[in-house]
């Protein structure tokens, strides 16, 4: 399968990785335009990114977007509505609620152990800068294996307990595989990922 994304950012890109290592190995993703990148309206930069990659040979389309300070459901609603209706039913639509970065801390325990920090530490509205620091993420190194990782590693079923707005990603990303014959792990039952991973 050719999964076609559009993303803000490396570390969404990344983190994009690691879901694809988990959840759909075989798939191959085609980089489309960061979002924004082209300086136009979402009204316009949504349905071209679509429509290139559609053309790059692309089966179903993954948008990752933040929320920053606005309600992650609101934004979602919105930017979904500008996806051209004859690629409605392929696209999956993810917004973290403030920035991905918050979907790596939604188990702090898990994230500080990989970083080597307290769980204290991540106990904060917006976890990015701590994050881009502890990673040693930099202009030119920006860690993408290292997320990668920390994504295919990670305790879901915890993410699903902690964060509304991952939890209706990940749903969202279940009816789609479905809908395309792909089967996504069941990470709300940690026993099932221990067996599995």
């Amino acid at each position: 399968m050719s999964i076609g994304y559009s993303v803000e950012g490396a570390t969404d890109r990344a983190f994009l990785e690691g879901l694809r290592r988990r959840w759909c190995p075989e798939a191959t993703l085609i980089e489309g335009a960061f979002r924004g990148a082209s300086h136009i309206s979402l009204r316009r930069d949504i349905p071209k990114i679509c429509l290139e990659l559609a053309h790059k040979g692309a089966k179903v389309f993954v948008f990752l977007t933040d929320a920053n300070s606005q309600d992650w459901r609101q934004v979602r609603q919105h930017e979904s509505e500008l996806i051209p209706s004859e690629f409605r039913h392929l696209t999956l639509y993810g917004v973290a609620d403030r920035n991905i970065e918050c979907w790596l801390a939604a188990d702090r325990t898990y994230l500080a152990q990989q970083l080597g920090i307290s769980p204290k530490v991540l106990k904060v509205d917006d976890p990015k800068d701590i994050v881009e620091k502890e990673l040693g993420i930099t202009r030119h190194d920006k860690r993408e294996e290292e997320i990668a990782s920390l994504v295919y590693n990670a305790p879901l079923h915890n993410w699903l307990k902690k964060s509304s707005s991952f939890e209706a990603f990940y749903e969202d990303a279940r009816i789609l595989s479905k809908q395309e014959g792909v089967s996504i792990p069941n990470e709300r039952d940690a026993k099932m990922r221990k067996v599995n991973g």
